[in-house]
């Protein structure tokens, strides 16, 4: 278990270089943007090196804390203080431990390919530079997001990571569905930031400071109410920004992006914040076991949903981006599982960031070579024509579905074992629920591979009338595959090694040993048979018949119009909130101008109406002026007499 009071050390030494890491792509990025048409030329050579450079002292500094004791291993550097005001006060500073050293790796590390792919997939984009601009931009505030070392330097990354998202999704503007993704994405990110806005506020007013330290260490004597109550909030964030239930709507639209942005958003960045989230705060979470129940729900709704709606996309990149949803409820589940799954959860992370970054960049060379078509129902026996393209996804689709001896075998069934170890009733509700998910998992990956690739030519004239003539990607674009096909191989087997990763991260996340009810055999084995199952299916499906079927369940069945629709998603937000809000908006308009207007205009005609009134006693002639006078003085009298009675 971590240590139970939480006091990293002053960074000294090569550790102060913290800041840099964070600090060369945030140059890079101000530089391609402030010096205009002007970068052009070099711009894109610019954000390349920018994010190797900060990879390479996020490697200077893993190999140095290597070299420290595991316990060891934690260190704050403070940067400025970043708001002075009397009675508070916040600092800009930077925390590395072995789980934010790990982030720095898998951001720097997997964003540099992606830098590298960009040249060759955006080289004949007029605005390149400025796309490599947002890019760097997506880096730095990714690593701000992971590397702070107190809340509110935290949400200021997470408000970063939505920006630059905002930027790259809709970075194609002149396409209305582009604009509009970037925006729907940018609107349903915000409904998550103000969960963790008003959670980094709890903190405040119940420990006194956003910092880490005093959080953690405060964090076992505050109320449980409170806990509860920030917990929850946190998960709020963490469910925007990981695109899990319910506020997953927006990654399947965010595909409208350049591949590339893809990439970076389902494998290094973005996605991956909400599990950061949830892991660096387990204190929270290991003191409420309530909201942490309610993650692991939230994981396997998630993991379900988006295996689902994986079956019935054919736009390639929408089918990945339904595999990302449903990985990530895989490690949101194993997040929720505490102790038992912290490790696990940050594990599965990492390998998918190598072959979930793969798959895209590899359905972005298929769309090279297909004139940008994304319809699987449109390609068919690319093997033949783009053999690197075909090899690098397959070493990544057999990652995925869990095939021994590949990445995702070693991560994923780690979770599904865990989950079974959680013991009762739920154990056996969320242990099951990710076995289904594996069969899902091996189906749609398995349906993807076999449209893509095998089978016969179904190339079709796009709307100018060319035919595709597919063709290998450059080697801009093929070594950055190879290289994310390498880490899809051996990143799992690695990181099981006499339980290296496990022992890396536990003085950090903690660690706890689960006893399944199952023999880590034998749910071997079942979780095997599921995956075989789940390619058998497919295969029968797409790989016996001449023309692919168009998803999982017969053509018109209730569970392909839902899958179709993403499970309805979009439709309930639009019952539940759009038009809500829209007839709470007309009926504000109407009470605004029947009931508001409606007393302002009535006193205003009622006064006026008062006023021509009383204007006529003003005529002008004496007479009536002395009958007024006689009639007033007559009742005056009357008065005093009745007074007087």
């Amino acid at each position: 278990m971590p240590p139970s009071t939480y006091a990293p050390v002053a960074a000294t030494g090569v550790f102060t270089l913290t800041a840099w890491v964070v600090a060369l792509p945030m140059i890079g990025a101000a530089i391609l943007l402030l010096g205009g048409k002007r970068t052009n030329a070099w711009g894109h050579l610019l954000g390349c090196l920018a994010a190797l450079g900060s990879f390479a002292l996020g490697a200077v500094l893993f190999f140095s804390l290597l070299g420290k004791p595991g316990d060891a291993r934690s260190y704050d550097q403070h940067v400025y203080t970043w708001i002075p005001v009397p009675g508070f006060s916040a600092d800009a500073g930077f925390h590395l431990d072995q789980l934010s050293m790990t982030f720095v790796l898998l951001i720097t590390g997997v964003g540099s390919l992606i830098h590298i792919y960009s040249v060759g997939y955006m080289a004949h984009d007029d605005n390149r530079r400025k796309f490599f601009a947002y890019l760097n931009l997506f880096l730095a505030a990714m690593l701000v997001l992971v590397l702070a070392n107190n809340y509110l330097l935290l949400y200021a990354g997470w408000e970063g990571v939505g920006l630059a998202s905002y930027l790259l999704i809709g970075f194609w503007q002149h396409k209305p569905s582009a604009a509009v993704a970037a925006k729907k994405a940018f609107i349903v990110n915000r409904v998550g930031d103000v969960g963790l806005s008003i959670a980094v506020m709890l903190m405040y007013t119940t420990f006194g400071g956003f910092a880490f330290t005093d959080v953690f260490n405060k964090a076992p004597g505050a109320d449980r109410d409170t806990i509860l109550g920030i917990g929850l909030m946190l998960l709020l964030g963490a469910c925007a920004k990981s695109a899990q239930f319910p506020l997953q709507s927006w990654l399947l639209d965010a595909m409208e992006g350049p591949t590339p942005v893809s990439a970076l958003i389902h494998a290094a960045t973005m996605v991956t914040a909400g599990v950061y989230l949830i892991v660096r705060s387990h204190v929270i979470f290991d003191i409420s076991p309530n909201a942490r129940l309610l993650v692991t729900i939230v994981g396997a709704i998630t993991l379900m949903m988006g295996a689902i709606i994986g079956c019935a996309k054919d736009d390639i990149k929408k089918a990945l981006a339904g595999s990302t949803m449903s990985q990530i409820g895989y490690m949101v589940l194993g997040a929720g599982l505490g102790p038992i799954g912290y490790v696990f959860a940050i594990m599965h992370l990492v390998t998918h960031g190598f072959f979930k970054a793969g798959l895209f960049l590899g359905a972005g060379s298929v769309m090279h070579g297909m004139n940008d078509d994304v319809d699987m129902r449109h390609y068919g026996a690319l093997r033949k024509y783009m053999p690197v393209t075909y090899v690098t996804f397959g070493l990544g689709y057999l990652a995925i579905i869990g095939c021994p001896p590949f990445s995702g075998f070693w991560s994923k069934d780690k979770i599904i074992e865990a989950a079974f170890a959680q013991g009762g009733t739920s154990g056996w509700v969320l242990g099951c629920t990710a076995l289904l998910g594996a069969l899902i998992t091996a189906f749609y990956m398995t349906r993807v591979m076999l449209m893509t690739f095998f089978g016969e030519k179904r190339w079709v004239e796009d709307e100018q009338g060319h035919e595709a003539h597919p063709h290998e990607s450059p080697k801009s674009m093929t070594i950055p595959m190879i290289l994310l096909a390498v880490g899809s191989v051996f990143a799992g087997g690695l990181f099981s090694i006499g339980s290296s990763f496990a022992n890396w991260l536990e003085p950090v996340t903690g660690r706890a040993e689960g006893h399944s009810p199952i023999n880590t055999t034998v749910l071997s084995v079942i979780t095997l048979v599921a995956v075989a199952l789940g390619v058998g299916y497919a295969w029968r499906l797409y790989g016996t018949r001449t023309r692919p079927v168009p998803a999982l369940a017969p053509a018109g069945s209730p569970l392909t119009r839902a899958a179709r629709r993403d499970l309805y998603g979009d439709a309930f937000n639009e019952a539940a909130f759009m038009r809500t809000g829209q007839w709470l908006t007309r009926l504000l308009v109407y009470f605004d101008l029947r009931g508001v207007d409606g007393v302002v205009n009535g006193v205003a005609a009622g006064l006026g109406g008062s006023s021509s009134r009383f204007r006529r006693l003003q005529n002008g002639f004496v007479r009536s002026y002395a009958l007024s006078m006689f009639g007033g003085a007559a009742l005056l009298i009357a008065a005093l007499l009745l007074v007087k009675a």
